[in-house]
């Protein structure tokens, strides 16, 4: 059994196959040691400047990367990594500043460019093709050619593909459609594309937020690796636990601008988020609540049944936050998506307030008072070159408009207000096109969205996803804001120490079966860990 990821991940340092301390790099035909060598930099970055609309995305931003090293890129969410890393990857031009790869100026015109200059990006958002297969993907634009050179060979696009998903520690057929893979599968694609280049710059911006602790640890020794006296990784995460374990230096952004470089094996996790949000994060402090015995459930689901979920009941109270736990497969997710009608369902009821609903399709749950927030913001949360105005109002648009259907921009503009200034939504104004913002604040307009609509049950699936730790503390506050103002909350989450942290209980999930219900006194990773191996025909 893996182990939970809050628990730690078995990483090493000391199984590297290049100790840092003993480093010999050849340069020039003369060998140095690590100590002469510090300045000679892989990448370097000098007063990098970027502007968006409204928006100074980047303030003369410095960094340099090293040979040997794995380079971690921390801030909240707005900071600025992603910027960098996308005029690194050649998605952005900078306004100001330059590149060095090598040495040598260096100016990627897009990705392709950068790519073959050997620098590859690993985006925080999938970048695929749904309809090609998973071979198709990783070679797009450079499929193996058959003899004769006049044909594309499908069978040495699929031969490669499946060395490379191997290599990677998955082992899905790679003529699978993306579209049929899970979230964490197109996340393994993404990487094994991004591998498939002869890199010696390897950028991963959030690789592990779709992933499975076993994928992980798949993830983290293909690093070790990949990380050699030629070739260096920079690694994007919020994932403090995984920064300390991987990394060999952090460098710590705040407001688009650089804030200060520390060496990993010196430093602490309280100094880094110090070093992010410019002040102390408070730990959350989650109050204890008893439910009224007398209360009625908001929400019961009896017996839900379809391809993925087998048999599954529960109900949900008003003040109450319903946590539900699993590994990847569980079924979790498709257990939400048959409540709301995403996914057919064989079989099953669903009740709200004591009646009886029902639900086929995902407007007839709105109508019945139950809201999803997806774990694919990008696909099923938002419509990106829309604004944040046009995102919030989406989900109650009858709510915004006067008898003879004229839409209130006012009323609209005034709710986006309010929600922007209560989740922290960092944006210019509330008419920015959602495109523009950066993952974690899409992920906060999402939630605007559904809380607009005012519903009696709100699932959140993954709610924190690429959110940064100091928004994470706002998020758990609000939640707990809902259930005090009589909501019932439903909160899947991979993240052990998040689901103990907000749940008053929490139902575990094994092959489509809940496994079990613990209080929030009673749950612990490795009790929740247990019920999630726990295989139940």
């Amino acid at each position: 059994m893996s182990e939970a990821r809050g628990a730690g991940l078995a990483f090493d340092r000391s199984a590297r196959p290049y100790p840092r301390h003993t480093l010999q790099v050849q340069r020039f035909g003369v060998t140095m040691t690590e100590s002469a060598s510090q300045e000679r930099l892989l990448l370097e970055a000098k007063g990098i400047t970027k502007r968006f609309p409204g928006v100074l995305a980047l303030s003369g931003v410095s960094l340099g990367i090293r040979p040997g090293e794995v380079h971690a890129l921390m801030g909240e969410n707005g900071a600025g990594k992603s910027t960098l890393m996308k005029i690194i990857g050649g998605i952005y031009q900078p306004d100001g500043g330059e590149l060095l790869l090598n040495g040598d100026p260096y100016t990627p015109k897009g990705p392709a460019d950068a790519q073959s200059k050997g620098v590859s990006l690993i985006h925080q958002e999938l970048n695929l093709v749904p309809d090609l297969t998973v071979a198709q993907n990783i070679f797009l634009g450079r499929e193996p050619m058959g003899a004769g050179k006049a044909l594309l060979s499908e069978d040495k696009a699929v031969k490669k593909a499946t060395e490379l998903l191997h290599r990677i520690g998955v082992t899905f057929d790679a003529r699978t459609l993306v579209r049929d893979l899970p979230v964490a599968s197109q996340q393994m694609v993404e990487i094994a594309k991004a591998i498939s280049f002869d890199s010696q710059l390897l950028v991963m911006d959030e690789p592990t937020a779709a992933l499975t602790d076993r994928e992980v640890d798949a993830l983290f020794a293909l690093i070790r690796d990949f990380v050699s006296p030629t070739t260096a990784v920079i690694y994007i995460s919020h994932r403090m636990e995984e920064l300390m374990q991987i990394s060999d230096r952090i460098t710590v952004f705040r407001d688009g601008r650089f804030v200060q470089e520390l060496a990993t094996e010196q430093t602490s996790r309280d100094e880094i988020v110090r070093l992010m949000v410019g002040r102390k994060i408070t730990a959350y402090d989650r109050p204890e609540k008893t439910r009224d015995a007398q209360a009625a459930p908001t929400l019961e689901v009896r017996h839900v049944t379809n391809a993925m979920v087998k048999d599954a009941s529960f109900s949900v109270y008003p003040g109450e936050i319903l946590g539900f736990g699993g590994l990847a497969g569980a079924g979790r997710t498709e257990l939400a998506r048959a409540i709301i009608g995403a996914d057919p369902k064989s079989s099953g009821e669903i009740i709200v307030e004591g009646k009886s609903v029902t639900i086929r399709r995902p407007s007839d749950a709105v109508d019945a008072g139950i809201a999803y927030l997806s774990e694919d913001r990008k696909q099923y949360g938002l419509v990106l070159d829309k604004t944040i105005n046009d995102n919030v109002a989406l989900a109650s648009l009858k709510n915004f408009t006067d008898r003879i259907g004229l839409i209130k921009d006012g009323s609209i503009a005034k709710t986006a207000k309010n929600y922007i200034d209560a989740l922290s939504i960092k944006t210019p104004s509330a008419m920015q096109q959602v495109k523009n913002l950066s993952g974690g604040n899409q992920q906060k307009v999402v939630i605007a969205k559904w809380l607009a609509r005012d519903s009696k049950v709100l699932i959140f699936d993954e709610p924190t996803r690429g959110i940064d730790v100091g928004a994470k503390q706002e998020i758990y506050t609000l939640l707990d804001q809902l259930v005090q103002e009589g909501h019932c909350v439903v909160v899947i989450s991979s993240e052990l120490e998040e689901l103990i942290r907000v749940s008053d209980r929490i139902l575990v999930m094994c092959n489509g079966t809940i496994t079990g219900e613990l209080s929030h006194k009673e749950a612990t990773q490795e009790r929740i860990m247990e019920l999630a191996t726990t295989f139940r025909k």
